[in-house]
């Protein structure tokens, strides 16, 4: 009889915090305890909300990436990407307004390839291949920079990163010391 878990949101962790910048390390078996995190992951970017979530981003430097392009009212899809990489892109790549949770309230255009193939493990434990264009790629490769210690706003020009980041700091401190 399976035993029921119910799921936890956990707290997402913003910029700047130094956790962000950690490389995260890849999963060497997707276990009971994997499925559980990937489910926290799920509950955590649907409260938040958001489409994507990265381990890291609440904590974990493991390279796992939840995500759920459904409309609101659509019925939920959540993907699951345990090691991803990417085996191919499109040389084209394609403009898009992008927004992260770790980085609360700020919003700005990327360019990145507009399709890309990667290689994965599912929530299961089986290796996938997939090809991905439009959100679907802008979403992975976000969440795959997360992987690696990089913010959308790294992105950026020198100018605005520093705006942002100093925005977000200022927000951190107003809220410590309410």
């Amino acid at each position: 009889m399976p035993i029921f878990r119910a799921m936890t949101i956990r707290e997402i962790i913003t910029a700047p915090d130094p956790r962000l910048k950690v490389i995260s390390k890849p999963v060497a078996e997707v276990t009971a305890e994997t499925r559980a995190l990937m489910d926290d992951m799920l509950e955590t970017m649907y409260a938040a909300p958001g489409i994507g979530l990265a381990a890291i981003q609440i904590g974990v430097p493991l390279r796992i990436i939840v995500m759920d392009l459904a409309k609101d009212d659509e019925e939920p899809d959540p993907r699951y990407y345990i090691n991803p990489e990417i085996l191919e892109a499109a040389e084209e790549t394609a403009p898009y307004e992008e927004g992260c949770l770790s980085v609360p309230d700020v919003y700005d255009t990327v360019e990145r390839p507009d399709y890309v193939k990667l290689r994965f493990i599912d929530y299961h434990g089986e290796i996938r291949t997939m090809e991905a264009s439009g959100l679907t790629a802008t979403c992975i490769q976000h969440e795959m920079d997360h992987l690696e210690g990089i913010l959308f706003i790294d992105h950026l020009s020198r100018l605005k990163r520093s705006m942002v980041l100093k925005k977000l700091a200022k927000q951190k401190r107003l809220e410590a010391e309410a």
